[in-house]
């Protein structure tokens, strides 16, 4: 009799189509908040149903693990690498890109209180814990992790390249160059206003490094500020830039470009 205030689980099986239609239904007048979660890649299965959601005004959060080529040995056909652009395209829908367990939580608390469609990108590997228990997180408010008042290039990375972009940042720092290290936290909506402020303290240098495709990911959202700055920048872009193949993750991110070797290579070019 009390079963709505309870927390239910519901096994859709892979009949994703099904999975997102049932947490319509369960989300239908309020009567539940609705999360439902597959790999990333998979929801791609169900974008009628997400769009149609999306039309209707619907209320509904989406978690999609195993993001990019750090999933490593599962192989290209478990990879999402074209989800970022997929629902950055959906009216109305906030894309959470948490890096971190304490951001994960986070976003999860803020998709339950929000009234629309959610996306939350979730990745494989373990990361580092970056972030204090109780760090305030806000949508549409990206996070400043390193700092300093000689930054030469502003890298933006979230999830696992957000790992890469601190890796460089030390290993750079140790060789007396400086790197400012943003995480975005929301792709949609971005953070415009500290992307444009901090690029600009950075000499209009940006670095964005993402485990997706170029095409509507984090580089071209970041460019698209970028198009509208009032100073000039200089902009490289990090992605996965073919077809991946399986292997450990860590090669794989070196072989695909996204590894912190990678990001400061990319920064160095900047510099020099």
């Amino acid at each position: 009799k009390q079963w709505y205030q309870r927390r239910v689980a519901i096994t859709a099986g892979i009949a994703e189509q099904n999975m997102v239609g049932v947490s319509l239904g369960c989300g239908a007048r309020n009567r539940t908040i609705p999360f439902c979660s597959t790999f990333a890649t998979f929801f791609t299965r169900a974008m009628d149903q997400i769009r149609m959601a999306a039309v209707s005004q619907s209320q509904l959060n989406m978690v999609g693990s195993h993001c990019g080529v750090s999933i490593g040995e599962d192989g290209p056909s478990q990879m999402a690498l074209e989800d970022i652009a997929a629902f950055r395209a959906i009216p109305n829908l906030v894309y959470f890109y948490p890096s971190d367990a304490v951001s994960a939580c986070r976003a999860v608390e803020l998709a339950a209180n929000y009234k629309n469609m959610t996306f939350i990108r979730t990745s494989r590997p373990a990361t580092p814990v970056i972030y204090a228990n109780d760090e305030t997180f806000e949508i549409g408010k990206a996070k400043i992790v390193k700092e300093s008042a000689e930054d030469k290039v502003l890298v933006i990375g979230a999830g696992i390249t957000l790992d890469s972009a601190m890796k460089a940042h030390s290993s750079l720092q140790g060789k007396g160059t400086n790197i400012r290290v943003m995480d975005p936290f929301t792709i949609k909506p971005l953070d415009k206003e500290a992307v444009l402020k901090h690029a600009k303290e950075c000499g209009g240098r940006v670095v964005t490094v993402e485990d997706h495709y170029p095409e509507g990911g984090i580089g071209e959202a970041v460019a698209a500020v970028l198009s509208n700055a009032d100073f000039i920048t200089k902009h490289k872009m990090l992605a996965v830039r073919e077809i991946p193949r399986s292997g450990p993750p860590a090669v794989l991110l070196d072989m695909f470009g996204i590894s912190a070797n990678k990001v400061e290579d990319a920064v160095m070019d900047l510099i020099e």
